[in-house]
C-alpha cells in the first residue's frame, strides 16, 4: 500500500462524520470549551505534524488519506448508493525548518502525554481530532488557513534556540 496526499469525497465524508461526532455532544450539552479539548488538541498535533515533510509524523499524516479515502467512499456507497470516489484540490503546508520541527516533537510529545493520562472517552476524541485534523490538511482550504503555522512553529523555534544560546542576555 501506498500513502497519498490527495483526499476523495469519500474521505472528507468519514472526517465530517468523525468532527460531527465531537461537536454534536458540545452542541447540544453546556457547550463548554473544556468539553472540546481533548478533540482540539489531537486537531493540534495533526495539524503541527502536517508541517513536517516527512519521517514518522509526515508519513502518518499522509497515510490519513489513504485510510479515509477507502472508508469513506465505502460508507457513502453503502449509505446512499451514490459513489464519493472524486477528489478534492490538494493543499499541504510547506516550509517547517528544523527548529520548528523540535517545537512540533515536543508539541505531539505533550499530546501523546495527554492521551496517556486520559479516560477511554477522552482518549477517543483526542485520536478523532487528530484524525480529522490531519485529512482536514490535506485540503487546499483548511491547508491555506493554516499557511502561517510553519512559520510560527519555525519563530517558536528560533526563539527557543537563541534563549539556550543566550542570545540577548550576555
Amino acid at each position: 500500500m501506498t500513502a497519498t496526499s490527495t483526499l476523495t469525497l469519500g474521505g472528507l465524508l468519514l472526517a465530517l462524520i468523525i468532527l460531527t461526532c465531537n461537536l454534536y455532544p458540545w452542541y447540544t450539552g453546556g457547550r463548554e470549551m473544556k468539553q472540546l479539548a481533548p478533540f482540539g488538541k489531537g486537531f493540534a498535533a495533526a495539524a503541527c505534524a502536517a508541517a513536517c515533510p516527512g519521517g514518522i509524523l509526515g508519513w502518518a499524516h499522509s497515510r490519513s488519506g489513504t485510510v479515509g479515502n477507502g472508508v469513506g467512499e465505502r460508507t457513502g456507497q453503502a449509505v446512499t448508493g451514490a459513489t464519493a470516489t472524486s477528489s478534492l484540490t490538494t493543499g499541504q503546508l510547506v516550509g517547517l525548518g528544523s527548529t520548528g520541527a523540535a517545537v512540533v516533537v515536543i508539541a505531539v510529545t505533550l499530546v501523546v502525554l495527554a492521551y496517556k493520562a486520559a479516560g477511554k472517552k477522552d482518549q477517543r476524541r483526542i485520536l478523532g481530532g487528530a484524525y480529522v485534523g490531519s485529512t482536514l490538511c490535506l485540503t487546499a482550504g483548511v491547508a491555506g488557513a493554516l499557511a502561517w503555522l510553519p512559520g510560527a512553529l519555525n519563530g517558536v523555534g528560533d526563539g527557543v534556540k537563541a534563549f539556550f544560546e543566550g542570545a540577548g542576555i550576555l
